[in-house]
């Protein structure tokens, strides 16, 4: 399948979520020819119990470079919002509509609608409402940007853990195959060493890399692999409706009841 727009961009709330949540999924995309583009909407500013917010900020946007590197994407940027503070308001939509303007990509990764925490849904939303509205001419944003030549295929990943946030296995419809890809996930997981400090005192885990590949495991498991990535494809109008990873990566398909076989307990 030959596609014209071979650009592709992963917007997630937090340094280290692509690499959790898409990670594999955007190095089969890298193999086939497309140009690969990370964003985080804040740099993980709150994520320490010893550093304050500058410091552990500079500590995590060069630890998302350095896993975008890993990555081989073509960029990485923040859009220095604060975490745990994204808010849905019309600044906010301006920011993240301007870039969807810069990259123009014809495939878009972001967060599940409904996740464990609000910055995860909040994003998930403005991303959602930017898809639309970068392609309107008469909808400004602040550094002049074009609009996108059209409105992208828009996924939104598996939420975290692989459940929602009542605990309940998280609905997906399609299983992307990463088995070969893992390794550079995990390495590519493994260069946000500040995160994994921050888990380990704030919630008592220290099992950061194992806890991601047990959860792509189980995934695997539904689609008889040894790991996968999950996915929704957002079909509202006017968004495109061809699911292009079944297409372009053979993503498997997850009947209607399926996705709610495995818990990511």
């Amino acid at each position: 399948m030959v596609m014209e727009n071979r650009r592709v961009l992963a917007i997630m709330p937090h340094p280290d979520d692509c690499e959790i949540l898409c990670a594999g999924t955007l190095l089969r995309l890298k193999a086939l020819g497309f140009e690969i583009h990370i964003a985080t909407m804040t740099p993980g500013d709150k994520g320490s119990a010893v550093l304050d917010r500058t410091a552990i900020a500079e500590v995590r946007r060069a630890e998302a470079q350095r896993a975008a590197e890993t990555l081989e994407a073509a960029s990485y940027s923040c859009l220095e919002f604060s975490d745990l503070e994204i808010t849905f308001d019309n600044d906010s939509r301006r920011r993240v509509a301007a870039l969807l303007r810069r990259i123009d990509a014809g495939i878009l990764f972001t967060t599940a609608p409904v996740d464990y925490m609000a910055d995860h849904e909040i994003t998930s939303r403005l991303v959602r409402d930017a898809c639309f509205n970068a392609a309107v001419p008469n909808y400004a944003t602040d550094g002049g940007e074009r609009p996108t030549s059209h409105i992208p295929t828009l996924y939104y990943a598996d939420a975290v853990g692989g459940h929602d946030l009542f605990g309940e296995p998280a609905r997906i419809q399609c299983l992307v195959d990463i088995s070969a890809q893992m390794e550079r996930k995990t390495a590519a997981l493994a260069c946000h060493d500040s995160q994994r400090a921050w888990l380990r005192q704030q919630h008592g885990i220290d099992e950061y890399l194992d806890a991601m590949r047990r959860w792509g495991a189980q995934r695997g498991e539904q689609m008889g692999v040894a790991y996968a990535e999950g996915f929704c494809q957002h079909l509202g109008h006017p968004h495109p409706t061809e699911n292009l990873l079944a297409k372009l990566l053979g993503a498997r398909s997850v009947k209607s009841g399926e996705d709610y076989a495995t818990s990511a307990q």
